[in-house]
């Protein structure tokens, strides 16, 4: 065996180290501009709807600075995420052929935009919806409603989070249709247990009751359908441009 073979894994290794420390040092500064502005975020959170009619309370010293750590760590990671892409599109794009480097990077800014979309629906839509019920609930029950900052941002966290993470799922389709790893038929195929999937994501992310996990399960399954309607969008037009005499799938 050539002592030297090895060394292209040594190298690979050393280029995913160097991407690695420049993400970890864009979050860190990401991070300080997020602990920076967390009192401003906090302010405005606190002014509007559901928040703006509930009394505030933390049950620990260390409630409060949970809080602002959970904000400075949301606001950096989504600040982070256009590097964080750039830097494994930079990784993995010298393996990639030329169309496939040219997809990639075509999708970063549409996947941004999507997540922006994704936080802005399940802040907007998804999360006061669930506000609602649980609320409801509480009236019914006759009891006090008192919320802790940290657990009311927990609830948030983890509904629009998630939400916004599966906005990116036609984006990634459409990449995977694009460079040929995925299909419309193979989606077709697999939309019983994508559903499966669907509704074990949904009941996961969300409070223990029925409602709230059917609530986020409408866009999570709308999100699949679009999904596979845009495999097959991008599967078309890049067998049209085969027929066509083009090598080049569209990305």
């Amino acid at each position: 065996m050539n002592e030297d073979q090895p060394m292209p894994l040594l190298a690979h290794l050393k280029e995913l180290r160097k991407r690695l420390m420049i993400v970890v040092a864009v979050f860190a500064l990401a991070f300080a501009g997020g602990m920076a502005v967390s009192p401003y975020i906090l302010d405005y959170l606190k002014s509007v709807p559901p928040a703006s009619g509930i009394s505030w309370n933390v049950f620990s010293p260390w409630d409060g600075v949970k809080l602002y750590v959970n904000i400075a760590v949301f606001l950096a990671a989504t600040a982070t995420m256009p590097f964080a892409l750039h830097q494994l599109w930079l990784f993995v794009c010298k393996g990639m052929q030329k169309h496939e480097r040219t997809a990639a990077l075509r999708y970063i800014p549409v996947a941004l935009l999507c997540l922006a979309l994704g936080i802005a629906f399940g802040y907007y839509v998804v999360f006061p919806m669930s506000f609602a019920f649980v609320h409801d609930i509480s009236a019914k029950l006759n009891v006090v409603e008192t919320y802790g900052a940290t657990q009311y941002f927990g609830f948030m966290f983890n509904i629009v989070i998630p939400v916004g993470a599966a906005f990116e799922l036609p984006i990634v389709v459409m990449f995977l249709t694009g460079i040929g790893l995925l299909s419309p038929n193979r989606l077709r195929k697999f939309r019983r247990y994508a559903y499966l999937i669907l509704v074990v994501v949904s009941t996961a992310i969300t409070p223990p009751d029925m409602m709230s996990a059917f609530i986020v399960l409408i866009p999570l399954a709308v999100l699949y359908e679009a999904s596979v309607w845009l495999s097959g969008f991008v599967y078309r037009r890049s067998a049209a441009r085969m027929n066509a005499g083009s090598l080049q799938p569209y990305g």
